[in-house]
């Protein structure tokens, strides 16, 4: 497992050991097991260019968002190599939102002129960023099922670009075959760009199945406390640019360009941020394992009732993707949704919950509930990724489980 005592090779270890170790030596002058804050936002250099670890201005680079990048990077390239040369299998970034690593991906790899395939149930601020912020700018974007790999390889035109997938999806559970949409994207000389913010690097690898780009909301499960905003991007080794594209930062690579324009663009992770992020990443798979368990219990109990139409769960035989989440996930997952009938049923029932707290966003400790359709997916209203208006989503939490059983039991009542 080790090149050193002082700097171990954490690549062919567990998740969880990875998890809390990768990026995270003990402190060098204190012996601290945590990495500290470096609440700062210069360094004394010696002499003109003489930089102590590579270290100048903390948009540039930040002790404390280098231990998160190096460890999301570990987390996500279970299964992995190093490099022929010795280079880590994947490079990370972090970012203040999931919104700003999408848009700094985005700005590295495409142009005006160029074109990306999304989902057609894709999360709504991925849709507003790419429809109203990058459609002005002349990329084109054409929404598909991801779960019909044909119809995904139909979509592509010459101008394709990056083939953007979500599995799960947000907010309707659609899983897609990773590996498969891969051989698409490759084949169309195009990146696939996989968000795996529901999966979790914990259930689901995406790079290992031959995706060349990771995006995560770190503000959900990696997270996992609703007390921090955060982004991250985790690029493959070896991924280049799509068509014949150069990296301003000189190169064809997709890290380098990334690197350069989270540098230019400085919408980075803040070292508190990226401290608290880290904390939560120790946890990730301890707390995945209980938000899975009480998910499966959620879902066969709504499936139950006779007040809910339908569950949209991977985790139950009847979802389509049931036998493709089994194959590449190592669990399900801590998200539900459902759909109470009427638009009005599902507002009663969000009104309703007390556990289940009305907010949005997912991957908290505790539990959430909310309407898609007047919440988070309000931008696509109107669009062809429009949400059902009786569907109500769920992020189960770590409570105890009967607990929230009983609290979705006089909610439907």
């Amino acid at each position: 497992m080790t090149t050193s005592s002082e700097h171990p090779d954490w690549t062919t270890t567990g998740f969880s050991t990875r998890a809390i170790h990768a990026g995270q030596d003990p402190d060098a002058t204190t012996g601290a097991v945590v990495p500290p804050i470096h609440q700062v936002s210069t360094y004394k250099q010696d002499g003109v260019g003489g930089l102590r670890g590579g270290y100048e201005y903390s948009r540039s680079a930040n002790p404390t968002r280098t231990a998160l990048e190096e460890a999301l990077a570990a987390a996500e390239s279970g299964g992995l190599r190093p490099t022929a040369d010795g280079s880590p299998a994947a490079r990370g970034f972090a970012f203040a939102s999931g919104l700003a690593a999408e848009d700094t991906l985005l700005r590295a790899v495409v142009r005006p002129g160029d074109h990306v395939i999304v989902p057609d149930d894709a999360y709504g601020g991925t849709y507003r960023l790419i429809a109203r912020v990058f459609g002005p700018w002349g990329v084109e974007h054409t929404p598909v099922d991801l779960t019909d790999v044909e119809a995904v390889r139909a979509a592509v035109r010459p101008e394709t670009r990056v083939v953007w997938v979500e599995t799960p999806t947000n907010p309707l559970l659609g899983v897609s075959d990773i590996a498969a949409l891969a051989g698409v994207a490759h084949d169309a000389g195009a990146l696939l760009v996989v968000d795996n913010t529901f999966a979790t690097p914990y259930l689901q690898q995406p790079l290992a199945l031959g995706a060349d780009v990771v995006v995560h909301s770190t503000t959900k499960y990696v997270g996992g406390h609703s007390d921090v905003v955060g982004g991250a991007l985790v690029v493959a080794s070896g991924a280049q640019l799509p068509g014949g594209l150069a990296s301003p930062a000189s190169g064809t690579d997709v890290a380098g360009a990334v690197g350069f324009h989270q540098n230019a663009s400085g919408a980075v992770a803040g070292p508190f941020d990226a401290w608290l992020t880290l904390r939560g990443l120790k946890t990730l798979a301890v707390r995945m394992d209980r938000h899975q368990a009480n998910a499966a219990a959620v879902a066969d109990f709504l499936a139950a009732h006779p007040a809910v139409t339908e569950v949209i769960y991977p985790g139950l035989a009847s979802h389509p993707g049931h036998e493709l989440a089994a194959r590449q996930m190592s669990g399900f997952g801590g998200m539900v949704s459902f759909r109470a009938g009427s638009e009005a049923k599902a507002l009663d029932v969000c009104a309703r919950t007390q556990v289940f707290t009305l907010a949005e966003s997912l991957g908290g400790v505790e539990s959430l509930i909310e309407h898609p359709g007047r919440m988070t997916h309000g931008s696509v209203a109107g669009t062809a990724l429009e949400v059902p208006d009786d569907l109500v989503r769920l992020s189960v939490g770590i409570e105890d489980v009967e607990d929230l059983v009983a609290d979705l039991t006089q909610a439907l009542a």
